[in-house]
């Protein structure tokens, strides 16, 4: 386990020869505004950096702090882009935008989201609000974004994915996908069963996402316990059990870390792995990965007969560590979310 000194120094030692580009969604608070700020403090603002968010006032006085380079002849750029993730039509449009003026992409962090084991709402799409911010609003943002990833690649750049949620989630419920089953339960199971499962589904659509394009790496990472505005909204059981949501936020408050020590791990993580997908804890260590082989056509791909196919734990009918999903639950999760987020 890497201590936070060590990561700093390998951070600070990153210094690419071009300037990197790195697209940041929920950037303007919490684990993403920490990483948005050490990615920018690291490369001393010799970065094109994009925040995109809701809240422009919070993103323009995050990039007003961000250090300027001397040289304005660089290249180098920090901007917002003002985007509601949890519309799947908002994003299609900002990636839009940002495809036709991007050459290339080289890193692309996925923090925006929120977590409630109380409450469920829909957005105006249809969709539950929190497998929107923490799953679809991600499988949107990769794909559409893939080709600028894919030119970063092929001119011998990085070219890196990460999505914070929690690397090495619980097997996925294959038969409730999109958990209406859960929804139509009370007392907040299906808010309670969305948070809990969107981390599997990140399991399975960065799997999905690393054997369709090889060469660039894919990392669902766990940040751990953090101090955040949104950790506390987290334990709200409501006005009745407020008394207990206080005591159980006191309970974990030792064990939490501030997002500025928790973003070292995250971006020694996001600097590290060439290809492939990787599971990683809190420190950022690899708990799991797998490098994919494209001379054969994937498990996943088809419907299979393969005794491995429904085997919870491995990948293309490779067993991984840390990874609780199965290759037929990635087809299934895939062929769903396709049918979900489709146009």
């Amino acid at each position: 386990m890497p201590s936070v000194v060590d990561v700093q120094a390998s951070n600070a030692a990153y210094a690419p020869s071009y300037v990197p580009v790195a697209v940041f969604t929920g950037g303007t608070s919490g684990i993403g505004k920490a990483m948005v700020e050490a990615f920018a403090r690291y490369t001393k603002g010799r970065a094109h950096i994009i925040i995109i968010g809701r809240n422009r006032a919070a993103g323009e006085a995050i990039i007003a702090s961000f250090p300027k380079p001397t040289d304005t002849k660089d290249g180098w750029k920090h901007e917002f882009v003002s985007c509601d993730a949890a519309l799947m039509s908002n994003i299609r449009s900002t990636c839009a935008d940002l495809i036709d003026r991007l050459p290339r992409i080289n890193y692309l962090v996925l923090a925006a989201g929120y977590m409630s084991f109380t409450r469920t709402e829909k957005t105006s799409e249809g969709l539950d609000r929190q497998l929107a911010l923490r799953y679809y609003s991600r499988v949107v943002f990769i794909s559409s974004l893939l080709p600028p990833l894919i030119k970063a690649r092929e001119s011998g750049q990085d070219a890196r994915v990460m999505s914070i949620l929690g690397g090495g989630g619980p097997p996925v419920d294959l038969d409730d996908l999109g958990l209406a089953k859960a929804r139509s339960k009370t007392f907040g199971f299906g808010a309670a069963k969305a948070a809990i499962q969107s981390t599997g589904y990140n399991d399975l659509m960065m799997v999905y996402f690393a054997s369709k394009n090889p060469s660039i790496a894919f990392t669902h990472i766990f940040p751990g316990y953090v101090k955040t505005p949104g950790s506390k909204m987290t334990l709200d059981f409501g006005w009745f059990f407020k008394p207990f949501t206080w005591l159980l936020w006191a309970m974990l408050g030792p064990f939490c870390v501030t997002p500025e020590i928790c973003v070292e791990h995250m971006l020694y993580a996001l600097l590290d792995g060439e290809k492939g997908v990787f599971f990683r804890n809190d420190t950022g260590d690899i708990v799991g990965s797998h490098v994919f082989d494209q001379s054969h056509v994937h498990v996943y791909d088809s419907d299979s007969d393969s005794p491995t196919y429904a085997k919870k734990g491995l990948i293309d009918g490779t067993p991984v560590v840390g990874y609780n999903g199965s290759d037929m639950g990635v087809r299934l999760l895939n062929l769903h979310t396709e049918e979900v987020i489709k146009t």
